[in-house]
């Protein structure tokens, strides 16, 4: 009982109402079509009386034989008792139903050679026989079996919609314990790069120094306020996108080209957050050059197609460093894959070209 849910009851409630309704409804409706036939209670509880045998061995079936099985899965121990009720039935049926009477008449040949007739009757004797075994029993017992087959069908498939919906809870609880353990990485490991940079700049130029502490305070809003939401608006993403690179700016000389290209204006959608930062960091880490002239270009497109979903476009090229910085603490593009197959599962689209001297990321999902 303690598995069975109130959506299974609701079934078989609504099922065997139907079933103890027909007979009810069926001698009214002839009863009113045709003026020859009354409506006789009588009927009604007559077989009344025989659904009320297999509600009882439906009830007996339901809680204490199918749950063997369908929780239990004790298969040996389900079917020996089901073979038990169907031959108990099966007996009950035989002895329940009145006794026919034979004539003496109907006896074999021989009996009747063997044995005359007594003196006293002059008309053949009638005796009582055993029922013999009929149509309709077997047909009683073919409706049992299919009775218990529906029961057992009802059963399987409310545990099955259970059990899938536990699955479905599970992994996205689990689902949300993996977001928020690879969002926690990402946010020391962000602080951890930006606050180098600082360190670089207090020795170099300690005015560019308090500008990029200002940045840094802007980030650190977002990231506490924002960070630890499933989504954020594409606006405040993008804002922080450009506080991060304003840091950068001030850190590198002008041998670095920087090109951000976001849209003025976006859409009402939502994004993970720290989403695309990932792939910038990895550009200024790995594609920055203090000898020679290196570049990083940072473009975003929002489109939206014919069956208004509306996507997101992300590129990142940067030029490829001799000696690219090797700041340590980095979760990398790993975590960030993670994510996104965490996220979208496989409706997204990365695309990584590494060549001799240009690294180039370009990512597609979608917008809610």
């Amino acid at each position: 009982m303690k598995h069975q849910s109130k959506y299974e009851n609701i079934v078989y409630v609504a099922l065997w109402g139907m079933l103890f309704a027909v007979p009810l409804l069926s001698l009214y409706v002839h009863s009113v079509s045709d003026s020859n036939v009354t409506f006789e209670w009588a009927k009604v509880f007559v077989l009344w009386r025989k659904f009320a045998i297999y509600l009882v061995l439906f009830l007996v079936h339901n809680f204490l034989l199918a749950p063997l099985l369908v929780y239990g899965r004790k298969r040996v121990a389900y079917y020996c008792m089901v073979t038990v009720v169907v031959a108990a039935f099966t007996l009950y049926q035989c002895n329940t139903r009145p006794p026919v009477a034979r004539h003496a008449g109907d006896r074999p040949p021989m009996e009747r050679r063997d044995r005359p007739m007594p003196p006293h009757s002059h008309h053949e004797a009638e005796r009582l026989m055993p029922p013999p075994f009929v149509e309709r029993d077997i047909m009683a017992i073919v409706v049992l079996i299919l009775m218990n087959g529906m029961n057992l069908g009802i059963k399987f498939y409310f545990k099955n919609r259970d059990d899938q919906q536990r699955l479905v809870a599970l992994e996205k609880e689990n689902l949300e314990q993996q977001l928020e353990y690879l969002k926690y990485q990402i946010n020391p490991h962000f602080f951890m790069n930006t606050l180098n940079n600082i360190h670089a700049l207090v020795d170099i130029d300690p005015q560019k120094a308090q500008a990029t502490i200002l940045e840094l305070s802007k980030m650190m809003r977002f990231i506490l306020y924002e960070g630890d939401k499933q989504g954020v608006p594409l606006t405040k993403e993008f804002e922080f996108i450009r506080n991060y690179v304003t840091l950068m700016r001030l850190r590198f000389t002008d041998k670095v080209r920087i090109s951000v290209d976001l849209p003025a204006e976006a859409p009402d959608k939502t994004i993970p957050p720290l989403m695309l930062i990932s792939f910038i960091e990895n550009a200024f880490k790995h594609g920055i050059s203090y000898q020679h002239d290196s570049f990083v270009d940072v473009k975003v497109e929002i489109s939206q197609s014919a069956t208004h979903t509306a996507q997101l476009f992300f590129r990142c090229r940067n030029s490829k460093a001799d000696k690219p910085n090797q700041e340590k603490g980095g979760v990398g593009l790993k975590n960030v894959r993670q994510r996104l197959h965490l996220l979208y599962d496989n409706n997204f689209a990365l695309n990584i070209q590494d060549e001799a001297d240009i690294y180039n990321v370009e990512l597609t999902i979608p917008l809610t």
